[in-house]
């Protein structure tokens, strides 16, 4: 299975400190790359669960698939270490690369990710990425080059949850740790109400350490606001001052985003509504009591997918003609294999250790969208890189299973500045009927249309490229249509490749506000599968004032058995 592991860390030892003997090694003694590696693929191992939670038969997106390991973080990821181990996957002879890492947006020509995945991607191999946590703030995703396949994390239709139970009403929210010791209720104290004499209440509520008073908390369910530290660290500190059990709500900025965390005590998460009624509980009654339940696992929970509140946003702050994230997979607590090497905390005296490990972020969906694509890959030896992404966001679907809009955390409805081409659905991307593809030098032309010289394009191109005389970013065969800055009318070109039987693909259009959209042809007929077809379209905005926040539709070719859609992301000249 494991077939092969690397390290790289001499960028790091250069820049950072020296190496100990830990560093010269691929041992994963952080879980994180366990974790995503399994996900991506793990082979089929029954009883898996954390806590007996959970538990079923774990496997990962590509079961059967030989894997190899490339460590670069030691914790900092140096662009230098990166870019090493990308060669040396090149090398390897590697299919697909699942990469759970990145930092802030940058051009590319200063992003060592960006280049090292490009020269992947030359060599065939299909670089997928995380979109990153820094959620819900608009333009805050990252590894936003073209040729990569970038991650948003949303939820799926298995929750873990449990009962808090007060004694004027049941809140049922999400839940992973042990049970209370005893099966009863137990008073209820605020970490307000629990401040330390040298602390302020302010710190307190979050539950920070130092600013609790033991003989205060000892005994009680303690509840803690989230924020400023992390949600185990809460629980570590509530534990530490003798409460039983934590129960940790929301902020406002927060809403209705929960994850299950293998906590020190017995814990619970609430939602940011459900958080205020029990302050009001604990604030209004002389002696407030309350009861959490035992953590079950539930399926088939509704709304499903909804989009993280982590999951970093678009628009692209690098080239807003290309839309990112491009999809979404689950990415919210994703039970995987993790390192036995060190605690689900990493704290010293943290003396648990868990073959399987509940984990939230988009380092958890973007190996799920790897799996897929080495199963891809498999089904599809010669589809190239771009054939593999194309299939994937062109078959997602933008629906909850209520057969409503995926939402967002907040409930609102999202956009595909949070779902890209929307959330995965493996089996309809292995017949996706057509394919946006694109070479190596479609790519260098995108370097080109952003004013890339041939200093510049060395760095991603082995040999001297002359760029077009005329190249256009909105012209980029990409499987979604952005126009950042609409102004009038416009018109850019596609050009879909048949992959599947002959047939005859109609187009259908749903317009973004104030936007008209036109299509030509509007019939493409197919005689031959790698047919290649190119079409027209034209965006245009209405002359009575357009929004100026980016307004959303999509083209939709289908031949009715399958149903090729392109997201329409349009926002209006400033």
């Amino acid at each position: 299975k494991l077939i092969g592991a690397r390290y790289f860390n001499k960028g790091y030892s250069a820049n950072v400190e020296p190496l100990n003997s830990s560093m010269n090694s691929a041992r994963d003694y952080d879980g994180h790359g366990t974790h995503t590696l399994s996900t991506a693929a793990g082979n089929f191992v029954p009883g898996a669960s954390v806590y007996g939670v959970g538990k079923g038969t774990a496997k990962g997106g590509s079961p059967h698939a030989r894997v190899a390991a490339y460590k670069v973080c030691w914790p900092s990821c140096y662009d230098s270490d990166i870019m090493a181990a990308f060669d040396m996957a090149i090398h390897d002879g590697v299919d697909v690369v699942s990469m759970s890492l990145g930092g802030d947006p940058s051009d590319y020509f200063d992003d060592g990710i960006a280049i090292g995945a490009f020269h992947a991607v030359k060599n065939n191999i299909l670089v997928v990425s995380s979109a990153g946590n820094s959620g819900p703030s608009e333009g805050s995703v990252s590894n936003t080059a073209p040729w990569m396949f970038t991650v948003g994390a949303s939820t799926m239709d298995r929750e873990f949850q449990a009962n808090v139970q007060l004694k004027n009403g049941t809140f049922f929210e999400v839940h992973l740790s042990q049970p209370l010791p005893k099966n009863k209720f137990y008073s209820l104290i605020s970490g307000a109400e629990a401040t330390a004499a040298n602390a302020t209440s302010a710190d307190s509520v979050l539950c920070l350490e130092g600013t609790l008073d033991p003989e205060k908390v000892k005994g009680k369910i303690l509840v803690c606001l989230r924020g400023v530290t992390d949600r185990v660290e809460k629980g570590l500190q509530a534990a530490r001052v003798g409460a039983v059990g934590m129960i940790l709500c929301n902020d406002e900025y927060d809403g209705n985003s929960l994850v299950a965390d293998p906590h020190f005590l017995p814990a619970t998460h609430i939602n940011y509504t459900d958080g205020l009624a029990v302050l009001a509980y604990i604030n209004s009654t002389k002696n407030p009591q309350g009861l959490i339940t035992p953590p079950k696992g539930k399926i088939h929970t509704k709304p499903a997918p909804v989009m993280a509140a982590f999951s970093s946003r678009g628009p692209n702050t690098v080239t807003p003609e290309i839309l990112k994230p491009d999809i979404t997979a689950p990415g919210v607590d994703i039970i995987a294999a993790f390192t036995e090497a060190q605690s689900p905390t990493e704290q010293d005296f943290d003396e648990r250790r868990l073959p399987f490990y509940s984990l939230s972020g988009t380092s958890m969906s973007c190996p799920h969208v790897a799996g897929v694509a080495g199963l891809l890959k498999t089904i599809h030896p010669h589809w190239s890189p771009s054939a593999i992404k194309s299939a994937i966001m062109t078959t997602a679907s933008t629906s909850d299973n209520t057969k409503s809009p995926m939402k967002d955390s907040s409930s609102d409805k999202a956009t595909p500045l949070a779902y890209g081409a929307g959330h995965m659905q493996p089996n309809q991307a292995a017949d996706p009927g057509l394919v946006y593809d694109l070479t190596v030098n479609d790519y260098l032309d995108f370097l080109c249309a952003l004013g890339y010289n041939q200093t510049m394009l060395k760095a991603f191109s082995d040999n001297p490229y002359k760029c077009p005389a005329s190249v256009s970013l909105l012209d980029f065969n990409y499987p979604s249509i952005t126009v950042p800055n609409l102004s009038g009318s416009v018109t850019l070109t596609r050009r879909v490749k048949n992959v599947g039987f002959p047939g005859i693909y109609a187009a259908h259009i749903s317009q973004p506000t104030g936007v008209s959209v036109t299509v030509e042809p509007s019939i493409l007929k197919f005689s031959r599968i790698g047919e290649e077809k190119k079409f027209k379209v034209t965006l245009k905005a209405n002359t009575n004032g357009e929004a100026k926040d980016y307004v959303f539709g999509q083209l939709i070719w289908t031949d009715d058995k399958h149903h090729v859609r392109s997201p329409i992301v349009v926002a209006a000249a400033a």
